[in-house]
């Protein structure tokens, strides 16, 4: 009679590969597990060697403590662990591996080799793993602390090989690994070579130091010390100056108990503390260590350990918050404040009081002219008040026209777009009896708070979302850009010089082809920096760096799907990005030319994201609101 019997313990090695699935994702994983062994076995250098951005190589060279011979082979075994002991140990928590797991992960989807050696052995360990399988354990010549070689990841797990990206997108992700460790702890000297060629070379030095070297001497002016002691955490750490926040995320680091952690709410309370000092999408760096209690805090609720739970985030949102807004305050103190020079105070009168205290705004010549009566001002003080605005009205239809343009209204000749331009005025004055008269053939547009255009139609209104119509125009402009890789080129007259992160630089590397199609003219110089000699001729005008920069967000946060449809993927996500741009007032002939590119899009309706452009209010709509 057959068992009925079917539950069984798995095999070590398919546990092992199961375990590997949480534990190593990619190359990046490997090499954040071993750099954080080399730190908790007290290595003060640390080498990591690659190759193909670690798929046939990732060797990590420490010379920590080492490991016996028992302890070598220990630790390749799932829960094998020197940090805990009983279950409240894992409340006290101060070390970066724990649990066991990383070691058995690594060896069960690769080629592992180690060779250890504890300093007060003359002879080390060196063991030879192939998927879980031990091949070779022998007493091997080497120096004091450990070396481990990992070769072909994911050799016996084809599918999980094949998911890996191109070398520049995982060469990026080791890169940050590489820095948020090296950042987290610059008391240890660190090297990065990839392919032979030598990355990083970083020296035991404080973390100001740290910080100028991973991201360049630029930095060094750009930083403000951030500190604040209580008795439940401590802050501290470097923010950067308002002035330099940047478009691309990606440089903004917490570390609690020198760990790496990602924290969304922690995030929100540095970015309020800059509030009103930095534009909206800016993002400011920033690198803020947290020392806490590891009673207060549970670091293992994620396979990966960034992530963590506070058991009162309320008062550490509070306290971050309170010490960023105070570094932040200082400095805008301190460059606001001239104390050597008096001009932005009042002089008092002999018979008045001493107000050298009180601030007060410089004022130009002719708001300094002494009043003629209470009743009213002079004829020529109005005079020089209407000087103010003469030849305003030309610079702003010269920008209207040329935004007209821009946006591909070749059509309308300047002429004829500045005689245009004259009659909106008194078109709008005219606007509430028009509205009611009009005839249906003379259909008026109007535009409401620069964002929404209403039209007059047969039936009744149609509201047109300006941002949204701009998106599904910008969409399938880009697009064919990318498709067609013809965008049209400006060039600067002056190139811009900016400089990048390595693992954004990375980035731009792999999709160098494509930023190109869209009419970015660049140049590498040096190993983080480009020379932009040439932006797209039809995007808004602002600065190159920040407009590159946007892009390389874009890039960022599209790149899951740019594998699949490059064109498509970043085309949908550049015009939902530059799309606010155009939140903007239109003259009459703008709006005719949004409005004649939008219906000549394959879809008027809706933007490439679905959500809907246009929406008709019917008389009968409008007619239902009025009866309530």
């Amino acid at each position: 009679m057959p068992s009925s019997d079917i539950i069984q313990l798995l095999p070590d090695s398919i546990a092992n590969q199961i375990a590997a699935g949480e534990v190593v994702q990619r190359p990046a994983s490997v090499v954040k597990e071993l750099m954080e062994n080399a730190i908790d076995a007290k290595a003060t250098q640390v080498q990591v060697i690659l190759r193909e951005a670690g798929r046939t190589l990732i060797q990590v060279i420490d010379n920590g403590t080492g490991m016996s011979e028992t302890d070598a082979r220990m630790s390749f075994e799932r829960h094998a662990t020197s940090k805990i002991r009983q279950s409240e140990d894992l409340f006290r928590i101060r070390t970066m591996g724990f649990r066991g797991e990383a070691l058995a992960s690594i060896a069960a989807v690769a080629q592992v080799e180690m060779r250890t050696r504890l300093e007060s052995d003359e002879l080390g360990t060196l063991i030879r793993i192939d998927g879980s399988e031990i091949k070779t354990q022998e007493a091997v010549a080497c120096p004091k602390g450990t070396n481990f070689s990992i070769r072909n990841l994911f050799f016996n797990v084809p599918a999980r090989r094949n998911f890996l990206k191109s070398n520049s997108v995982e060469m990026r992700h080791v890169l940050d690994e590489f820095q948020r460790v090296a950042l987290a702890h610059p008391e240890v000297g660190f090297t990065l070579h990839h392919n032979d060629t030598e990355v990083f070379n970083l020296q035991s030095v404080k973390l100001v130091k740290r910080i100028i070297d991973i991201y360049g001497k630029s930095y060094r002016e750009q930083l403000a010390y951030c500190q604040e002691e209580t008795s439940y955490i401590n802050v501290r750490g470097y923010i950067g100056k308002p002035e330099f926040a940047r478009k691309t995320r990606g440089e903004q680091f917490f570390f609690v108990n020198d760990r790496f952690i990602k924290h969304n709410y922690m995030h929100h309370a540095v970015i309020s503390a800059f509030d009103g000092t930095i534009p909206e999408g800016s993002h400011p760096f920033y690198v803020l260590f947290i020392e806490i209690d590891p009673s207060h805090i549970d670091i293992n609720i994620h396979p990966t350990k960034t992530e963590i739970k506070f058991d009162d985030e309320r008062s550490v949102y509070a306290i971050i918050m309170a010490a960023v807004k105070k570094a932040v305050g200082v400095y805008n103190l301190s460059q606001s404040i001239d104390f050597e020079e008096n001009i932005n105070f009042l002089n008092p009168s002999p018979s008045e009081p001493n107000n050298n205290l009180i601030p007060r705004t410089v004022m130009p010549d002719w708001a300094a002219q002494p009043r003629q009566s209470e009743s009213g001002a002079s004829k020529s003080n109005l005079t020089n008040w209407s000087k103010l605005f003469e030849g305003l009205q030309n610079t702003e239809d010269r920008h209207r026209e040329l935004a007209a343009f821009e946006m591909g209204n070749t059509t309308a000749s300047r002429p004829v777009y500045q005689e245009q331009a004259k009659t909106v005025a008194s078109k709008v004055n005219r606007m509430a009896s028009e509205v009611i008269a009009a005839p249906e053939a003379d259909a008026l547009l109007f535009q409401l708070h620069n964002r929404y255009i209403l039209s007059q139609v047969k039936d009744g209104i149609m509201l047109i979302d300006q941002k949204a119509a701009y998106e599904r125009i910008l969409y399938e402009r880009y697009r064919k850009m990318l498709i067609n890789r013809n965008g049209a080129c400006q060039q600067l007259l002056f190139p811009k010089t900016i400089r990048l992160t390595h693992s954004d630089m990375q980035l731009v590397h792999e999709t160098k082809k494509e930023i190109r199609s869209l009419g970015f003219e660049f140049d590498e110089f040096g190993s983080n920096e480009l020379i932009i000699r040439g932006i797209p001729a039809d995007l808004p005008e602002e600065s190159e760096q920040d407009l590159f920069e946007e892009l390389i967000e874009q890039l960022k946060q599209s790149y899951s799907d740019l594998k699949l449809n490059k064109p498509e993927s970043l085309s949908r996500s550049l015009a939902k990005r530059f799309s606010v741009r155009y939140a903007v007032k239109l003259s009459y002939v703008e709006i005719h030319t949004l409005l004649n590119q939008l219906f000549s899009s394959s879809d008027p309706n809706r933007t490439p994201g679905g959500e809907p452009i246009i929406v008709l209010l019917t008389m009968d709509k409008l007619a239902n609101i009025f009866r309530g």
